[in-house]
């Protein structure tokens, strides 16, 4: 029983330090990231690429008016009396400019500005929330999108270990590393501690490590399966009776 023990806590030692090993935090990376208070977090300020999808709104001009236009891979939209507009790294209030340029060319329209252009579907940018979540993946990046509010929507599970949750800015300059910083979302979600609330930007990723336990807990799983499915197909083959082999497959493997 003793050396079960000893088993046991050799093999949580060793991956406590195997996990640790696996940060590269440093709390000085946060620096590089923004919070949602120090700037003007609306669509506004965001730069359209295909396919985001783009509605316009001109009321004196019912032939553009509530004119929906998905950007196309050449960057471009198009109108039937207009033409095609270059939508492609601009900001809407951009294209609402190059856009009222034209209609002005063939209409008489007074106000300073008739024509306003808004995103109805953000599809060109993504953040990802990888690890121990309910719904890792890929989420959708709409230039307000906050390290909370990627978090609460892929929902972590009883697997991750909350307080050393890694929030990461990849570099593509190889002579650039990653900012990456650690997130405490118990002491965020629960106590209302926004310190750390970063603005994310598109292609951040975040990553929900598990705890020690549920790190120990998926090795011996990763081991335990293929030999259990093993077991199974053996029973299955006519190895072992009936009611052993449904015991297997009913946990899973």
């Amino acid at each position: 029983m003793k050396h079960a023990r000893a088993s046991t806590v050799a093999i949580l030692s060793l991956l406590t330090i195997t996990l640790a090993g696996c940060f590269s935090s440093n709390p000085a990376d946060i620096k590089a990231f923004q919070m949602p208070e120090e700037v003007d977090v609306t669509s506004i300020n965001y730069v359209m690429q295909p396919p985001d999808e783009v509605e316009v709104h001109c009321s004196k001009v019912p032939e553009i008016d509530l004119q929906r236009q998905q950007i196309r891979p050449d960057g471009k939209i198009s109108f039937e009396d207009i033409g095609e507009i270059d939508a492609a790294g601009k900001t809407p209030a951009q294209v609402a400019n190059v856009l009222r340029g034209k209609v002005l060319e063939r209409y008489k329209i007074e106000g300073n500005n008739p024509v306003d252009v808004r995103v109805v579907a953000f599809r060109s940018k993504r953040i990802y929330v990888l690890g121990q979540v309910a719904t890792p993946g890929a989420q959708v990046y709409t230039g307000r999108d906050t390290a909370l509010g990627a978090l609460a929507l892929a929902q972590p599970t009883v697997l991750a270990w909350l307080e050393r949750i890694q929030v990461i800015r990849p570099s593509s300059n190889k002579d650039v590393k990653p900012k990456i910083f650690e997130i405490n979302f118990d002491r965020m979600s629960a106590h209302g501690d926004m310190t750390k609330n970063v603005l994310l930007e598109d292609g951040d990723v975040i990553y929900v490590p598990p705890t020690i336990l549920a790190a120990a807990a998926l090795k011996i799983e990763e081991f335990i399966r293929p030999v259990a499915r093993a077991f199974s197909g053996y029973y299955i083959m006519g190895g072992g009776n009936v009611a052993d082999a449904a015991r297997f497959r009913s946990v899973g493997y």
